[in-house]
Formats: C-alpha cells, sequence, structure tokens
C-alpha cells in the first residue's frame, strides 16, 4: 500500500511531493488570503489555480478582519467586502469565509480539498505555529505553485496612496467631502494646498531651469508660475479674511453674552423685588425705615 502511495507522488520544480489528482471527479484545489484592495494581481493567481488541472473546482478561503487584524494587520476593506469582491471573480467558484490562518488536515478534510494554491515563497507564520503557512501541505504533497505578478501588491496600492495623501486629501474636498468624513484638521487641508503648490513650484522651475527648452517655452512656463503665485496669494488672503472675520464675531459675542448676562441679572433682580412688593406691601416700607 505505500509503495502505491509512493508511485502516486511526483516531485515538483522546488523539489515539494505532489500526489497525482484524481481521475474521475473535478479536482478541488484552494486558494487562501488576504484580497484586501483586490486587485488583477489576485486574480491572476486565482487564473493560475483555477487553470492548473483540466477538470477543477476552485475554492477560495479568505480570513476574517479578527485574524487578519491579529496576524498581518489592518485592512482597507472591511471582511464582508473581501469576500463580495471574490464571488466577482470569474475563476472562483466558491468563497469560503473565515478561513484558518494556518491549514490543518482537518480542513482539508472537511472541505475535500485535493490540492493548494500559493506561490513557493515561504510565508512566515506569525501565529508562532511555524515558519511557513504552507509547510503542512507541501510535506503531504497537496501544494501546487503559482506564481506572483510583478509590480503590483495591495502593499504597493497603499503605498502610492501614502505617497501622494496630500493630493487624495483635495481631491476629494473637491469632490464634495468634507474635511470630518476625511479626517483631517483644517490645518492639515491647508497644508495639503501648500504642499501641492510647492510640487508645482517645483515643476515649473525644474522646467524653467532646464537647458533643452526653448525661451519661448521658459518664458510660457513663467507666465504659469506667476498665475499660481497669485492664485496661491489670492487664496491665502481668503483665509486670513476667514480668520479674521471668525475672531471678530467671537469678540463680538463675548462683549454681547457679557450685556445679555448683565441684563438679565439686572432684569431678575427687578423682577425678584417687584414679586416681594406685591406680596408684601410693607416690605418697602420696612426697607426705607431701615
Amino acid at each position: 500500500m505505500e509503495d502505491e502511495l509512493e508511485d502516486n507522488k511526483q516531485q515538483n520544480n522546488c523539489g515539494n511531493l505532489v500526489c497525482e489528482p484524481p481521475t474521475d471527479d473535478p479536482v478541488r484545489v484552494y486558494a487562501d488570503g488576504i484580497y484586501d484592495l483586490f486587485h488583477f494581481g489576485h486574480a491572476r493567481s486565482l487564473e493560475q489555480a483555477k487553470k492548473s488541472f483540466p477538470n477543477s473546482y476552485l475554492l477560495v478561503g479568505c480570513c476574517n478582519d479578527e485574524v487578519t487584524h491579529k496576524y498581518k494587520g489592518k485592512t482597507v476593506m472591511t471582511d464582508k467586502e473581501r469576500y463580495e469582491s471574490l464571488c466577482h471573480c470569474k475563476w472562483v467558484d466558491e468563497v469560503i469565509p473565515n478561513a484558518p490562518w494556518v491549514i490543518t488536515q482537518e480542513f482539508l478534510d472537511k472541505h475535500k480539498i485535493d490540492y493548494v494554491a500559493h506561490d513557493s515563497l515561504p510565508y512566515a507564520d506569525a501565529s508562532g505555529a511555524g515558519k511557513d503557512v504552507y509547510e503542512f501541505v507541501k510535506a503531504v504533497g497537496k501544494f501546487k505553485e503559482t506564481k506572483r505578478t510583478e509590480g503590483i501588491s495591495t502593499s504597493d496600492i497603499i503605498m502610492r496612496i501614502v505617497k501622494d495623501y496630500n493630493q487624495y486629501v483635495l481631491r476629494n474636498l473637491d469632490r464634495g467631502y468634507s474635511r470630518k468624513e476625511l479626517g483631517v484638521s483644517y490645518v492639515k487641508a491647508r497644508l495639503a494646498i501648500t504642499y501641492l503648490f510647492l510640487q508645482m513650484q517645483y515643476i515649473f522651475f525644474g522646467t524653467f531651469y532646464s537647458s533643452d527648452n526653448s525661451l519661448e517655452k521658459r518664458l510660457r512656463v513663467n507666465r504659469g508660475l506667476k498665475k499660481l503665485r497669485e492664485k496661491v496669494q489670492k487664496h491665502q488672503e481668503k483665509v486670513e479674511e476667514k480668520i479674521e472675520t471668525v475672531k471678530k464675531q467671537r469678540n463680538i459675542w463675548v462683549e454681547n453674552a457679557d450685556r445679555l448676562v448683565a441684563g438679565f441679572l439686572e432684569m431678575f433682580e427687578e423682577s425678584c423685588h417687584k414679586m416681594v412688593s406685591t406680596l408684601n406691601p410693607s416690605h418697602d416700607k420696612n426697607v426705607i425705615r431701615k
């Protein structure tokens, strides 16, 4: 029996044992991941997993927020959004939510998984169970290698957003989002505008002083820079005017508040005096006598 099992195994390019696929039913291939900000790199890896056998059924596991945030870090999309994204990928036959961080034999048996597809690089097990979360499936010959797509990843996309943070703040402010919705203060919004101006200034100056440009082009760029400076200056003046208006309104409010409080106390005291006089007419006589 052991000899028969060995005959059904072969080695792939990485030296891992690979079992022979079943010949009657569709081969059940499993791929897992976080799939945050689902992009074409994710889709290509799932396409490879789906096409790893002529007749296959692709199951895709996706970890929930609790597990992901614990072992990998914060995601942009919620787990439900990530599940939904996978459902709309044409290569996926079934989505398994709340997937485990580390694959076990029990999980393979439960879902009748024949192979697990992923790229061959060791994926560090942050849970502390081992050096590679796919170590077990590689050892039992149920691992199918896929290739990563260079130049695209969720981390790369987040890095682009962080790098151009100020421009995206301005972009969404222009589209009607409030500072509160974006989680930015008034100061941060103004800094974003200043930062964009400095970037434009750098581009203009770089073009202006380039030896490859004609005099006419330099003059045109210089005029553009002058207009940009005037526009920013006008904007800054408007901001300063608003700040001064707010200060004046505050001072007026404080002065009015003082007057209102003093007037209220005076009226209250007078009303109390009249009420006492009405209830006790002898009160005024006693006050005069005193």
